[in-house]
């Protein structure tokens, strides 16, 4: 006798017969032991999760502390969550920390970090807590999705952008087209995506998405159809249907109910093969704006919270796209905003409305640009000043002016 067994034997927990015994029928049923020890409730699920979790050294963790609307439910399929009876609870730079009952299931942690590209690391939790907190998270990330789909799609109100030109393509209004933007519009927001990529080449169409950083192929509609999407992605976003030899930039904006709408942010770039097109997507309501929620370790928390603190300097955000930035940034306003400051900002676009503060739209159209709002803000008595990207020589100086200055 070896491992669990005779830990839980030294523990008092088992006797050398039941333990044996246990054994053997895990052995001829084809269970792990800890399955069958959870099944048949021959020990204490709390202490055998304890006895579990030094046995293999992996932490438990109580789920019932956690909160459902942070986990990252849309990373794995539910029927893989429900086949391996496994909880992916957070999420920190290419690991996917789950929780599960039994650690020697190894085969649980290869499909997850198959599906999502990640290294998946397995955390010990309760058995009957484990399936319980599984069911309630997956019906809550279910609710979300078909309040989602149940929204009326045909209702999109565009803003932004210029005024389209006249429509003079017969397909632009094509209902299967319509039909089918709207399903990739939706589908995206359901899955947490940041950015979708419709990219014309000679032989194929593609459509990607990305996710957590990572862009993903979700469709190859026919090449024939390039045209149609591209021309209908540009009237939704108000822009100029004839002109394919230049760049556009232009809004969108998806109502989904009265209480929620999602922006998304239209760019046009003309490639050898069509045009291509990247949608932004700018959901203010899926950011947990929280110090919590951003995922840091504690003592990077707590160099956050102090740099946050200091009457002077710079903090630099820097990282791939979808990696969290804004969020960081604007975390950071949200525990600087209170009514002893002033606080503005200059974004290209204002993603996340933040009540008290002072968030200005870019428009180099018009010569409103970074360096422009800069110099504006510090003729405004600025206590904290947020620029959405530093582009140039000239924002980078007059930003570490102001920095200096406090």
């Amino acid at each position: 006798m070896s491992g669990l067994a005779r830990r839980l034997v030294q523990s008092g927990l088992l006797t050398d017969e039941a333990a044996l015994r246990a054994l053997e029928e895990a052995a001829a049923s084809r269970q792990a032991l800890v399955v069958y020890l959870y099944e048949h409730k021959l020990v204490g699920e709390r202490e055998l999760a304890r006895m579990v979790a030094e046995e293999f050294g992996t932490p438990v963790i109580d789920l019932t502390a956690l909160d459902l609307r942070n986990m990252p439910m849309r990373l794995v399929d539910e029927k893989l969550l429900r086949r391996h009876q496994v909880l992916p609870i957070f999420v920190r730079g290419h690991r996917l920390y789950v929780a599960m009952s039994d650690p020697t299931n190894q085969q649980a942690l290869d499909d997850i970090a198959f599906a999502t590209r990640k290294q998946a690391v397995g955390l010990i939790s309760e058995h009957t807590q484990l399936l319980e907190m599984l069911d309630k998270a997956l019906d809550a990330h279910d609710a979300r999705l078909t309040a989602l789909a149940d929204a009326d799609l045909e209702k999109l109100d565009v803003q932004g952008g210029d005024a389209a030109a006249s429509v003079t393509e017969p397909d632009v209004d094509d209902a299967p087209v319509v039909r089918f933007i709207n399903k990739i519009l939706l589908d995206a927001v359901n899955k947490g995506a940041s950015d979708i990529h419709f990219e014309p080449y000679e032989q194929f169409y593609r459509i990607r998405r990305r996710q957590d950083g990572i862009l993903y192929d979700i469709n190859r509609p026919p090449v024939t159809l390039g045209m149609r999407l591209a021309a209908r992605l540009k009237v939704m976003a108000r822009l100029d249907i004839a002109e394919r030899r230049v760049p556009q930039d232009g809004r969108i904006k998806l109502k989904l109910s009265k209480q929620r709408a999602i922006d998304f942010r239209v760019s046009t770039c003309p490639t050898l093969w069509g045009e291509k097109i990247v949608l932004r997507i700018l959901d203010a309501t899926s950011a947990q704006i929280g110090i919590d929620s951003l995922g840091f370790e504690p003592h990077q928390k707590a160099i956050y919270l102090k740099t946050l603190s200091k009457p002077q300097g710079m903090i630099l955000v820097t990282g791939p796209t979808g990696s969290g930035k804004t969020v960081t940034l604007y975390t950071g306003l949200n525990i600087l905003n209170t009514t002893d400051r002033n606080i503005s900002t200059a974004e290209d676009p204002v993603e996340i409305n933040l009540p008290g503060i002072n968030q200005v739209n870019v428009n180099p159209r018009i010569g409103l640009d970074f360096a422009n709002s800069l110099r504006a803000f510090l003729r405004q008595d600025p206590d904290v000043i947020l620029i959405g990207e530093i582009r140039d020589l000239e924002t980078g100086e007059i930003a570490i002016k102001a920095a200096q200055t406090g």
